[in-house]
């Protein structure tokens, strides 16, 4: 059901960018771009990422153009007598860069299902990400009923399309528009570029790194335009080093209400913790103002 509900979403997402254009988030700097080198990836041979008493899940190939995407196939098979299970992917990378793919299926006990996870995150080719040389899933299996239950697997693989000796780690390229408004031992946070968009609203485009041996939040509080108050509902999760690209956006009638008409403060609480740990000292807590 929420497989159905995400490819129901991302064709209403495609239809809304084909009818206004993509979101303008190029924010520049990536080594390669995502036709131009590798060609076709290497003879393709099954990866078991899951096997025990519970469930098994096997990759069985990649589709390069999937109609929603870059997809790779999947069996997911429930070995359990009397429970339906989730079968999800919670965390997910392209060289390194964090992404979120259409993954999360429903399978019945003792049943098997064919499925798709499917990549379209605009961000890795406006970003020119390059070739998907090194896909890292997080796969969690688990009782679709009881949420608090413990996960019946939980498991961490690489696909190498190209071979593994061919992997490589997205690199971004500085630009001369950069703003740095964090840059500590845990991680650095750059606001690449401020867009205006008719669909999208108002965006303050950034890119973040994370430095840290922990998954990290990034969040913006106490959100201020103008010295109007309000609340973009920013949250970047980025796990143990990896990186990702994100955006803090407003919609007009966030702008409309308030009589913003040009953007010329923005001033909001940047915060920095570990996910996994609520009580943890934040990694870094500052007031930052931009002036677009």
């Amino acid at each position: 059901m929420k497989k159905i509900i995400a490819l129901a979403l991302a064709l209403a997402l495609t239809l809304s960018l084909a009818a206004c254009g993509a979101p303008s988030n190029n924010n520049g700097g990536g080594t390669s771009n995502k036709g131009s080198s590798k060609g076709a990836p290497s003879s393709f041979e099954e990866i078991v990422a899951v096997d025990n008493d519970e469930c098994a899940i096997t990759i069985t190939g990649i589709d390069e153009d999937d109609f929603w995407g870059y997809a790779l196939k999947v069996t997911l098979e429930n070995k359990s007598a009397d429970t339906t299970y989730m079968f999800s992917v919670t965390n997910a990378s392209i060289n390194g860069v964090e992404c979120d793919p259409f993954f999360a299926t429903d399978v019945a006990a003792g049943k098997t299902a064919n499925d798709d996870i499917t990549f379209s995150d605009s961000a890795l080719e406006d970003n020119d990400i390059g070739d998907y040389t090194d896909i890292e899933l997080t796969f969690k299996v688990y009782d679709s009923e009881n949420w608090d239950a413990d996960p019946v697997a939980l498991e961490t693989v690489h696909v190498y399309p190209y071979g593994e000796d061919e992997a490589t780690v997205y690199e971004r390229e500085a630009q001369s528009s950069d703003k740095v408004i964090l840059d500590n031992d845990y991680a650095t946070v750059i606001v690449t570029g401020c867009d205006e968009d008719d669909f999208w609203g108002y965006e303050v485009n950034l890119f973040v790194i994370n430095k840290s041996d922990a998954n990290i939040t990034v969040s913006a509080d106490e959100v201020s335009v103008n010295g109007y108050m309000t609340d973009p509902l920013y949250v970047s999760s980025v796990s143990a080093g990896k990186c990702a690209f994100s955006s803090m956006t407003w919609s007009d009638s966030d702008f409309e209400d308030n009589g913003i008409t040009d953007v010329e403060e923005i001033e909001f609480k940047l915060r920095v913790y570990d996910s996994d740990d609520w009580g943890a000292d934040d990694y870094a807590n500052e007031v930052i103002t931009l002036n677009p």
